[in-house]
């Protein structure tokens, strides 16, 4: 055969039984998903700053990190919502390399999905109950959701995800904002569909049941860049891109319209320190359009502890890098958080 079947995983609902989410814990994350809410509706002006290392390899350096966000959010509490990215699922180009502490939890041993989906479920509780900040994750593996469905605040699609069918109904039965990235094509219209889809209704099979979702008002846009068909990246955060982007949302008619800008990926070519200076364009660009102001309601940026990227393994191993894309190293990101809320208006 083809497939060899390993072992049969617990369910979601043991893996939540096995990990409860306590009355506690189901409050602060109720609040956290409602200012997240607030601002995709508009009802709040505060700006979103989805930031933190392209995957998270493990849970001290990770906790490290969202513990440094938070002495900064209480500085700029009045402005900005830091989103501790904790992406524990990586996308592969070709399916090689980490796959992310899904596949592995410790990145120097085999792929163990078991302890694999504890440690993540872990991960996220410590994340949310330490910092009592909202946490965003990439739903890169659909009928994977509901083992987190409990704890996450603010849910990707990626580009390579964005045209799939079941990652759009799974997305209407989500009730936090879900972010729906343009495909690497770059096409606005594949994105949009995307969004029409999340928002709307549907019947459908999901892990063995029938399933009826009511639509997520909340899913919205991410742009991230594209790749023509040389290869090349081609950025869509300028000015003429996010007013293109505001008049198709003005014609569709959809609620809540909303934008976040991805400043890495093919936006940046992957040259991490141009985050900056794409963050500090977009937040230009807020301020000189009323209607960009309205559209877009935050950035996301890849940050570690130490900038760059190294690979995986070997005795010269650097604590809170990133082993898979590089990444803006601490200090610079602090003053980049600054800087936006210096901006925000």
């Amino acid at each position: 055969m083809s497939f060899t079947f390993n072992q049969k995983l617990p369910v979601p609902k043991e893996i939540k039984a096995q990990y409860p989410v306590s009355e506690k814990l189901a409050a602060i994350k109720a609040g956290k998903d409602k200012e997240l809410i607030d601002v995709i509706s508009g009802a709040s002006d505060k700006f979103l700053v989805i930031i933190g290392p392209c995957s998270a390899d493990n849970e001290e350096a990770v906790c490290d990190y969202i513990s440094r966000l938070k002495k900064v959010q209480e500085e700029v509490a009045d402005k900005l919502i830091l989103v501790p990215r904790i992406y524990t699922n990586k996308p592969r180009t070709t399916g090689e390399g980490y796959k992310g502490m899904l596949h592995q939890p410790d990145p120097e041993k085999a792929p163990d999905l078991l302890n694999g989906l504890i440690a993540i479920r872990k991960m996220h509780m410590h994340a949310l109950e330490t910092f009592e900040m909202p946490i965003a994750d990439e739903m890169l593996y659909p009928e994977n959701y509901w083992y987190l469905a409990d704890v996450l605040s603010y849910v990707a699609i990626g580009a390579r995800s964005v045209e799939n069918q079941q990652h759009r109904l799974v997305s209407s039965g989500i009730h936090v904002p879900t972010g729906m990235k343009n495909p690497t094509s770059g096409d606005f219209s594949v994105m949009l569909n995307s969004v029409i889809a999340a928002q709307h209704s549907h019947n459908f099979l999901f892990r063995g049941w029938d399933v009826t979702t009511t639509g997520n008002p909340y899913a919205h846009t991410i742009l991230r860049g594209a790749v023509n068909k040389y290869g090349q990246s081609k950025p869509n955060y300028h000015y003429e891109d996010l007013i293109r982007l505001f008049d198709m949302y003005s014609q569709l008619g959809l609620k809540n319209p909303a934008c976040i800008i991805d400043a890495n990926h093919s936006n940046s070519g992957k040259k991490f320190k141009e985050q900056i200076r794409i963050v500090k364009e977009v937040m230009h660009n807020r301020k000189h359009s009323a209607d960009i102001r309205t559209l877009v309601k935050g950035v996301m940026i890849e940050s570690y502890i130490v900038e760059g990227n190294q690979k995986i393994g070997g005795a010269n191993h650097v604590y809170g890098q990133s082993i898979t894309d590089p990444c803006l190293g601490w200090e610079d990101s602090r003053q980049l958080i600054y800087e936006i809320a210096d901006r925000c208006l």
